[in-house]
């Protein structure tokens, strides 16, 4: 019959509780540095099934790993874009024209604001006039009913 589910659980638990009091071979930091590091490869000769391993070690300067890194991405293996990748275009070269970067209100603010002062004044004052005349025109539409409401007969409820 089959092993129950607790069972199973406890054995499982119990041997990896063993597994974990038996000591574990420990290489000493004295060895590890004592070891002679493998010599690097010069980066000219690195081809993209070079091993890099030994360029991302922390005793390598960051110049050196740098130019490995470099070189590896350098390869048209890993430096044409994937072509089905949606953001991998070279969106670089296309500038939006000036008459569109004037309309943006971020680009007015950051690129214009020492261009754009006096048109925001003029811009402010326009606004300002076009305000009073809606003002106006509302003023002039409530006084009519007004008007045309007191000469219209009431009717009176039963």
């Amino acid at each position: 019959m089959a092993e129950d589910f607790l069972r199973r659980w406890s054995r499982r638990k119990h041997e990896h509780a063993a597994d974990a009091e038996k000591p574990k071979p420990v290489e000493n930091k004295e060895d590890v540095a004592a070891k002679p590091a493998a010599p690097l490869p010069s980066v000219e000769k690195l081809t993209r099934d070079s091993d890099f391993t030994g360029f991302m070690q922390p005793k390598v300067e960051d110049a050196l790993r740098r130019a490995a890194l470099k070189k590896l991405f350098n390869d048209p293996h890993f430096n044409i874009p994937d072509p089905f990748e949606p953001y991998s275009g070279d969106w670089t070269g296309e500038v939006l024209p000036p008459e569109m970067l004037a309309t943006l209100t971020q680009a007015k603010t950051l690129l214009f604001d020492k261009q754009h002062e006096e048109p925001k004044q003029e811009q402010a004052e326009a606004e300002e006039k076009s305000e009073e005349k809606v003002e106006a025109k509302v003023e002039e539409k409530v006084e009519a009913k007004s008007e045309k409401a007191a000469d219209e007969p009431r009717r009176q409820d039963a």
